[in-house]
């Protein structure tokens, strides 16, 4: 079956920076586009950033806007989330997801694959 595996979390200070990836398997990763949500304690999965097929159309939430860069690798089935100037808030289990199509990016629902998840925690 399909699987999404992410890497890359870990403790950072407030101020620093973490790229996370994502490897696929079992997908035509090429086909789909891909995102990021998180997901802190007591609080809902939301969408982070989301990317299209050819890389070519990138979309953010306003949280992490002007501090992250989503990008993809088609030839290696991996997409990126580089996070720089890391806040305590960012601190989450990050999940990436594979949509057919991201014409709802923000929209759980629109992601028919998930990944287990890598925890990011952000010290003050």
């Amino acid at each position: 079956q399909v699987q999404l595996v992410e890497s890359g979390g870990g403790l950072v200070q407030a101020g620093g920076s973490l790229r996370l990836s994502c490897v696929a398997s079992r997908l035509t990763f090429s086909n789909y586009g891909m995102g990021w949500f998180r997901q802190a304690p007591g609080k809902e999965r939301e969408f982070v950033a989301a990317i299209s097929w050819s890389g070519s159309s990138a979309y953010y939430a306003d949280s992490v806007k002007d501090r992250s860069t989503i990008s993809r690798d088609n030839a290696k089935n991996t997409v990126f989330l580089q996070m720089n100037s890391l806040k305590p808030e960012d601190t989450a289990v990050y999940y990436c997801a594979a949509a057919p199509t991201l014409r709802r990016y923000t929209s759980r629902a629109s992601y028919n694959y998930w990944g287990q998840g890598t925890q990011v925690t952000v010290s003050s």
